[in-house]
């Protein structure tokens, strides 16, 4: 039987590895309020239970440097899950954009792989529709209008994040849906204002977060020798 693997990661780093992706996460504000209680609620449980810190901040781009940029094996893949928390929802916004870019210059990190994302930024709003309704729309049709190989890059550096910490495996784990989330119409005082296609349909990248959730699970239950029926 295996050893159950150390942490790899130091408090600080987890602690600021997490308050960066709640920044990435409510830069569009498209968070409400019960997912942002869940995270929160996540990170309690997983990923900071011994410090009990306060709820969770936002964090600038030079404090987050201070904790990760002298482990350049940390910082790429913070900034890996970084972009996976910006598409989880298949709409990747030009707020997100714009942070990740301000963390990837503070840590110091020469990935081109951000500007291939760049292009599948949703800005165009059609007549008559909402913003919610034309992001979700917009980014649909970039994704299916892209050359098939454009994304290449961004895929396999992605694919490439290895999971090295039981906190960081949890909270994936937690954080990706086990399975594509169904299609769903939002209403508006009982008129319906966007129509949501399935995850797997409307996200690009989809299948990176497949992976990594199951590379997440795998390390868990062969490295940890943890029970992970609960995420399954």
């Amino acid at each position: 039987m295996k050893s159950i693997a150390q942490y790899s990661y130091t408090d600080q780093q987890v602690l600021a590895w997490l308050r960066g992706l709640f920044t990435i996460a409510w830069a569009d504000g498209d968070f409400s309020p019960e997912e942002k209680a869940l995270i929160a609620q996540i990170t309690k449980e997983d990923l900071d239970p011994a410090n009990q810190s306060e709820d969770l901040k936002t964090i600038s781009p030079e404090e987050l440097a201070i904790a990760l940029s002298d482990d350049r094996k940390a910082a790429e893949n913070f900034l890996r899950t970084g972009v996976l928390v910006a598409i989880a929802d298949g709409v990747y916004s030009a707020s997100e954009a714009e942070i990740l870019e301000k963390f990837r210059t503070a840590l110091g990190l020469e990935t081109e792989v951000l500007q291939s994302l760049e292009l599948t930024l949703c800005c165009q709003h059609h007549e008559g529709e909402t913003a919610e309704h034309s992001s979700h729309h917009s980014q649909l049709a970039n994704a299916q209008n892209l050359p098939p190989n454009l994304l290449h890059p961004v895929k396999d550096w992605l694919d490439k994040m290895e999971i090295e910490d039981p906190r960081v495996a949890r909270f994936i784990c937690k954080m990706v849906p086990p399975q594509c989330p169904f299609e769903r119409d939002i209403k508006l005082f009982g008129h319906k204002v966007v129509h949501i296609p399935p995850l797997c349909k409307i996200n690009p990248l989809y299948e990176q977060l497949v992976g990594l959730r199951f590379r997440a699970l795998s390390y868990l239950a062969d490295d940890c020798q943890e029970d992970v029926s609960q995420y399954i």
